[in-house]
């Protein structure tokens, strides 16, 4: 993840309207995860759905709402169940238990060419013999629509995907890119409820991918088609994401929008996950206050019995190195690299180490100060030890 994106997610827990950067980065991803929701009604709604494959349990117990012209990103490593829901959602795997209801109708005994769904796959598996134009015309064919609706249709899907004057190429001669956005435009003419993205954007370079990530945001946004998508990149999701679901091991660990994910983890393996963090041990002293490194700092927790012991998560980029005779942390400079965008520095402090991003260097060996502030303090609970 960039300094960029990280700098914007790390706003005040108080006040987000206190964001302010010129970065072009941070104000893209503002803009495209802000007002892209436009409707609460629930569209889908998956009820304790649950999978085993040769008696391994794959998902267990899934609960989740997806609304109406919502981006959701289904987000984990690999195995963690992401995929399997995307196929029992497609129509491809049946589920051992649970049910999934579309507009509050259940469809476990639709096929999937009766579900109001379309799949985008990694693989784009357009068909080599077709051009362009009838890659994308290929449903319409099969609905056996007028051919002036097809061609009005294939064109406003070419100009949503910005491939208009590519109908007579051979998608072969197409960049993997291009290919892709044929992909996307075979999907939508039909104008699907839903698109699954199955990690569509895997098989492109960073830069391509990238430039795809807010081209792919802004066809949903145009469309109003729900939009649910799978990824293990964790950039990807907190780009164009309305919603975030973080999975693992078949379970779903949190659920948000991706400053809530990014700013708010609900437990160590989401913010480990999402990016990257300093986790310490650490007690509740009172509301607004939090002991860690035998130092107390003002947090914006509460809600915690006095001397909790909880965890403090801290983002790399939200310690800051100061002059060590005015700083609550006193540690020793162990590692410097240098990452392009900014340093990523580790110093040790009281035998633990602590990694700070900053666009300042700093010398190994030398004695340093951090500091961090309120707002950017966040306390978990203990996992496995809950409020009673």
């Amino acid at each position: 993840m960039d300094i960029n994106t990280t700098k914007f997610l790390r706003r005040s827990k108080l006040e987000t309207s206190e964001i302010k950067s010129t970065s072009y980065t941070v104000n893209k991803i503002k803009s495209y995860n802000q007002g892209s929701v436009k409707s609460n009604k629930p569209l889908i709604e998956i009820i304790n759905l649950s999978k085993e494959f040769d008696g391994e349990i794959v998902l267990k117990e899934i609960n989740l709402t997806i609304k109406e012209n919502e981006f959701l990103t289904l987000l984990g490593p690999s195995g963690c169940g992401k995929t399997t829901i995307l196929r029992i959602l497609a129509g491809f795997v049946s589920p051992t238990n649970g049910d999934i209801l579309f507009e509050g109708k259940s469809i476990l005994n639709l096929p999937p060419n009766k579900r109001q769904v379309n799949t985008v796959f990694q693989r784009y598996a357009l068909f080599p013999h077709l051009n362009v134009f009838e890659n994308i015309a290929f449903g319409l064919r099969l609905k056996k629509k007028k051919d002036d609706e097809i061609v009005a249709k294939v064109k406003q899907m070419l100009r949503l995907v910005k491939l208009e004057g590519f109908e007579s190429r051979n998608v072969n001669s197409l960049s993997g890119g291009q290919q892709q956005r044929v992909a996307i435009a075979r999907a939508l003419v039909n104008e699907p409820k839903v698109l699954l993205l199955d990690e569509p954007l895997a098989a492109l370079d960073l830069k391509l991918r990238q430039e795809m990530q807010y081209e792919l945001k802004e066809m949903q946004r145009e469309t109003g088609i729900t939009f649910i998508y799978v990824t293990h990149d964790q950039e990807e999701a907190l780009t164009m994401s309305d919603t975030i679901v973080v999975m693992n091991s078949g379970l779903i660990q949190q659920v948000g929008t991706p400053i809530d994910i990014y700013n708010e983890p609900k437990n160590r393996f989401v913010a480990n996950f999402i990016g990257e963090s300093n986790i310490i041990p650490g007690q509740m002293v009172a509301d607004y206050k939090v002991r860690f490194e035998n130092q107390i700092f003002d947090c914006v927790d509460r809600g915690f019995h006095p001397n909790e012991p909880i965890d403090v998560v801290i983002r790399p980029e939200d310690l800051l190195i100061v002059d060590k005779d005015s700083a609550p942390l006193v540690g020793v400079v162990d590692s410097v690299i240098f990452k392009g965008v900014h340093y990523e520095i580790c110093v040790i402090v009281n035998g633990r180490e602590y990694v700070i991003h900053t666009t300042k260097s700093a010398r190994i060996g030398d004695v340093v100060g951090l500091t961090v502030e309120p707002e950017n303090i966040h306390v978990m609970e203990v996992e496995g030890v809950g409020n009673e």
